[in-house]
């Protein structure tokens, strides 16, 4: 299912130090909820076309191998980016599954990897994630430290995320490939909050409970306050310098939380 928003520019978003960049899947409201549900729909009509059937839905939702299953299906290659690519859709995409015991024809897999010599998504990457083609260290990646990581981010590389404070899109902003996705309809995955091009301050600023109120179903909401203010100090600290964001990293210097005061303290340093 295509998401790419109708939405700011990414790369003027990233060369613009008091915004902060947040990676395109994740500007709207959660795609878990809104595919698995349409799954779920298909998968009643499906049993009801057949009189028969067990079906089950997911989206991220299980340990299902999307990326290997759809290559194996035909939908598309796993590219040296790691990302699935189909030749016409790009990689900006969600992939959901529907497990059945209905009997099915054979699909065929994908061959090729259609990347050719192109290395652009390698070298594009901040934190030089990419070990070798289709090999990434999550550790290094901005996606995995913004999103799942726990606790304190590298300081090495801090300085390497610039302003991305949700995922990151470098990899796949560069591929030529992406020349052929569409800009999505879906009314759900259109930018809310100002999420394409939003100020850090501002966003530096919410309590919690405006966090937790105004990311209501969006998947941002999972990473907690705690990961959204540590994620936004190194935004800060890489930012220039001015009076407004040293104002709004000193209002979070005692913050109950040890990381937040560690990277508040941390991006304070940069402007020293």
């Amino acid at each position: 299912m295509d998401y790419q928003p109708e939405a700011e520019d990414a790369w003027q978003v990233m060369s613009t130090s008091e915004k902060g960049f947040v990676s395109r899947y994740a500007v709207g409201r959660d795609y878990h909820k809104i595919i698995r549900s349409r799954l779920a729909k298909l998968a009643d009509r499906i049993r009801r076309e057949l009189g028969s059937g067990e079906f089950r839905a997911f989206v991220d939702s299980a340990p299902v191998l999307e990326r290997a299953v759809a290559e194996q299906s035909g939908l598309g290659w796993i590219a040296k980016n790691t990302m699935l690519i189909n030749e016409s859709a790009g990689s900006y995409f969600f992939l959901g599954e529907i497990y059945t015991d209905i009997p099915l024809p054979h699909s065929n897999p994908k061959q090729e990897k259609h990347c050719g010599s192109c290395s652009a998504c390698l070298t594009a990457c901040p934190t030089d994630a990419f070990v070798a083609p289709f090999v990434l260290d999550a550790r290094r990646c901005i996606s995995y430290l913004t999103i799942e990581h726990e606790g304190s981010i590298a300081e090495d590389l801090r300085a390497k995320m610039g302003n991305r404070i949700y995922g990151c899109d470098d990899c796949q902003l560069v591929c030529p490939w992406n020349k052929f996705a569409t800009i999505s309809t879906e009314p759900d995955f259109a930018p809310r909050w100002d999420l394409d091009n939003p100020n850090l301050v501002e966003l530096f600023s919410w309590t919690e409970d405006q966090f937790s109120e105004r990311l209501q179903g969006s998947p941002i909401r999972r990473i907690g306050h705690e990961k959204w203010l540590r994620n936004i100090a190194v935004a800060l600290g890489n930012a220039e310098t001015s009076a407004e964001i040293l104002q709004a990293l000193k209002s979070r210097e005692n913050h109950a939380s040890s990381v937040v005061r560690e990277h508040v303290a941390w991006a304070l340093n940069q402007h020293n």
